[in-house]
């Protein structure tokens, strides 16, 4: 029996803020150091720890409106008052360097991804349940009681949108390294696939 040609894929990881979507993806990355990993732009502060061109690409709104008028982006989006936006070229090389690409957005983002590349592989990662989601938020302490209002409000909406993805990956309270190896072996699955996802931005 022949196995199919591995081709490399644009994975798009989303789901609710809060579901903890930053650890998992940090244990997948240790696991699959090899995949590309996209770096977000973004309007928002930097927060305590984070680096420009670690955890996002900072910029101010002109220069993020700038990238945008000269279409370098892959998708863009406005959450919670700030912008953000994935850069295209660096993901076109990694798949023509034949390496998986691994973007991270929110739920508007994917569907932006979705549109202009219908072969993107979409993976929602959920929570065990809306209580459980809506506690996680409330114990990062790290918004204030209307800004954690209205991503639970938000959740709650996103959570509908979990439908028309490729796969749901539940994120368990404890189980980071489950989900962790659910998405590889996901990823690893869809790399077989025939006819194979060939995504072209």
């Amino acid at each position: 029996m022949s196995t199919a040609e591995p081709h490399p894929l644009l994975v798009v990881v989303s789901g609710p803020s809060g579901v903890g979507k930053d650890a998992m993806l940090a244990r997948v990355r240790e696991l699959r150091p090899e995949v590309f990993w996209a770096i977000t732009a973004t309007t928002r502060a930097m927060r305590p720890g984070e680096e420009h061109g670690v955890h996002h690409l900072f910029h101010t709104r002109e220069e993020f409106l700038e990238l945008l008028e000269r279409g370098e982006l892959l998708e863009h989006a406005e959450v919670y008052g700030n912008l953000y936006g994935v850069p295209k070229a660096p993901v076109r090389e990694a798949l023509a360097e034949g390496r998986d690409a691994i973007v991270r957005t929110d739920v508007q983002g994917a569907a932006s991804i979705r549109a202009l590349a219908p072969e993107a592989l979409l993976i929602f990662v959920a929570p065990p349940s809306l209580e459980e989601l809506e506690r996680r938020l409330r114990s990062r302490d790290t918004e204030s009681a209307e800004e954690t209002a209205l991503r639970v409000e938000t959740s709650r909406q996103e959570m509908r949108d979990a439908a028309w993805f490729d796969a749901v990956i539940v994120n368990e309270t404890g189980g980071l390294e489950e989900a962790a190896h659910e998405v590889i072996a996901f990823i690893e699955r869809e790399r077989q696939r025939v006819p194979p996802r060939v995504a072209r931005l």
